[in-house]
């Protein structure tokens, strides 16, 4: 039993602790190349979080680490059979409702930790903080933390890429198939030149943009790759959450 994990946790147990951020790990259900399961996301979004607050949890830090959200924002990918959407509306409504319980039972600090490239949490924070003024909101996306060209030889991906191979092989090597299995992630670039530079934004129609749902190559992906990038990435997010636990609301600033 991990006392910051509440899946894990009882009624006995929550009534004698007092937690001072709660954690929120949100994912998504889709297709991840032909190697890697719908789940990857939140096997990543699970594992990345429990083993972070566990760090944290270690140094002092009173953390808990709520159920993850499974479903995340699909709209661009909706002809890719099975790949569940939930329309930001919906992820608006469901965090008010956690907000609203965490803000009623005198827990005030949550992060979002955030493990699907199509999830952005950043408009709806805006909003929940002038409903729950007393709240502190934050998000942090995992894939976002560290250099990956550090780490993996083939780093421009976002997904099923090298990267998230590797993790998969480190994390849950029985739910992925041989690497000779797995198409190249090859993906095409966007024809307008501000959307292909990354200063203008539009929404990618995946089955579009690749034939077997990856973007970027997971062939030179290993274990080992997986497993010092995990150690590291769930290191300094335990930073993260030991600051955000200490912090005074009253004085965020200097």
């Amino acid at each position: 039993m991990r006392p910051y994990i509440l899946a894990e946790t009882n009624w006995k147990q929550i009534q004698e602790t007092r937690f001072d951020l709660a954690i929120l790990p949100w994912g998504a259900t889709e297709a991840h190349n032909y190697h890697m399961p719908y789940a990857t996301d939140v096997i990543e979004a699970d594992t990345i979080s429990a083993e972070a607050a566990r760090l944290a949890w270690e140094q002092g830090a009173k953390v808990i680490v709520l159920p993850t959200i499974p479903f995340g924002v699909n709209t661009g990918q909706t002809d890719i059979l099975l790949d569940i959407n939930m329309h930001p509306s919906t992820q608006l409504a469901v965090l008010n409702d956690i907000v609203e319980v965490l803000n009623r039972q005198g827990i005030h600090k949550l992060l979002i930790l955030n493990s699907h490239g199509g999830n952005d949490f950043r408009t709806m924070l805006r909003e929940l903080g002038v409903r729950y003024p007393n709240m502190l909101l934050s998000s942090c996306s995992w894939f976002q933390t560290l250099d990956k060209s550090k780490y993996f030889d083939e780093p421009k991906g976002d997904h099923a890429d090298e990267m998230e191979t590797s993790l998969l092989l480190h994390l849950r090597p029985d739910l992925v198939t041989p690497l000779d299995e797995a198409g190249d992630g090859i993906a095409k670039k966007w024809k307008v030149q501000g959307f292909r530079e990354g200063w203008a934004w539009a929404e990618r129609k995946w089955s579009q943009v690749t034939e077997d749902t990856g973007i970027g190559n997971p062939k030179k992906a290993t274990a080992e790759k997986g497993k010092r990038y995990f150690e590291d990435v769930t290191q300094k997010i335990s930073g993260l959450l030991v600051e955000l636990a200490a912090a005074d609301l009253n004085n965020l600033y200097e």
